[in-house]
């Protein structure tokens, strides 16, 4: 069952780290099933991702499949990161559905400037209102210009600071929280700005880490609808917290994946409490 989580009215750094606890606790204790319609390269770290967090994965992607699944989900991931023809149809419907059902559903749009069908494709799903877009700087941008050329694979050519005004026009016409991970992962709803500090630069390394938080932010935002742009930053934060605590185990980006996965599990209060660093940034 869906739950608010009051904001706390502690001190701001204390305050955002006291509501991403809350939130992760709610994951662990409601499991919320997350549908993720995602690429081929993302499937295995998304589903263990969110099965370390606490919630539930289930990697559905055929259009048949949609009228009788995706209603019973409590969030829906759309991931366009090897997106074709065949597949589009079931992003749409599913996202209609999630929306004609109330669900809060997540778009990211991978290398959304890189084609023009690609670009159309993630014009078309935003006009489906997701609640949350995330991605990186590039698309962000792209999607915010409706511009072909600005990304490079699934990299990033800007910096997550560069798109800030292009992810605030975005989530003013959109109506969705704006995330772009970078060095500072940042989070507008078009007015409010913060950005959430925490990761390592190792983690850029790992093919999927971005796809993953994209799906660990439809699982917070599961569990609390009515603050999206907290459970989004909070999200970002956990997520950022788990790498820093797995590179202290790690040896190269193949054991940081390990240890990402295991610490995002074991994650406990105290952790969370010391290391969560979100922080308002300028309008």
């Amino acid at each position: 069952m869906e739950m608010e989580i009051k904001p706390s009215e502690k001190p701001d750094s204390t305050r955002w780290a006291s509501n991403a606890w809350a939130l992760l606790c709610a994951i662990r204790s409601q499991s919320p099933l997350i549908q993720c319609i995602t690429n081929f390269v993302s499937m295995d770290l998304m589903a263990n991702t969110l099965l370390s967090a606490g919630a539930s994965p289930a990697m559905i992607h055929s259009v048949e499949e949609i009228p009788d699944f995706t209603p019973h989900t409590r969030a829906l991931c759309v991931n366009v990161g090897t997106l074709s023809p065949n597949w589009l149809p079931a992003m749409k419907a599913a996202a209609e559905l999630a929306c004609k059902s109330g669900k809060p559903w997540v778009l990211d749009p991978v290398a959304a400037g890189a084609s023009g069908f690609r670009l159309r494709a993630c014009l078309e799903l935003v006009e489906l209102k997701p609640c949350v877009i995330r991605g990186n700087a590039s698309e962000i941008i792209a999607l915010s210009r409706a511009s072909i050329g600005l990304t490079k694979g699934v990299d990033s050519s800007h910096e997550s600071i560069d798109a800030v005004e292009a992810a605030k026009s975005l989530a003013q016409a959109s109506g969705a929280i704006v995330a772009v991970s970078g060095a500072v992962d940042i989070v507008t709803d078009g007015e409010r700005v913060v950005g959430a500090h925490n990761g390592v630069p190792m983690m850029q390394r790992i093919t999927a880490t971005g796809c993953s938080v994209t799906a660990l932010i439809a699982a917070f935002v599961a569990v609390d609808p009515v603050n999206a742009f907290e459970a989004t930053a909070s999200a970002l934060s956990i997520f950022g917290v788990a790498g820093e605590m797995g590179m202290n185990m790690a040896k190269g980006p193949a054991t940081l994946r390990m240890h990402l996965i295991d610490s995002l599990y074991g994650l406990d209060e105290a952790d969370v409490l010391s290391r969560v660093n979100i922080t308002s940034l300028p309008r």
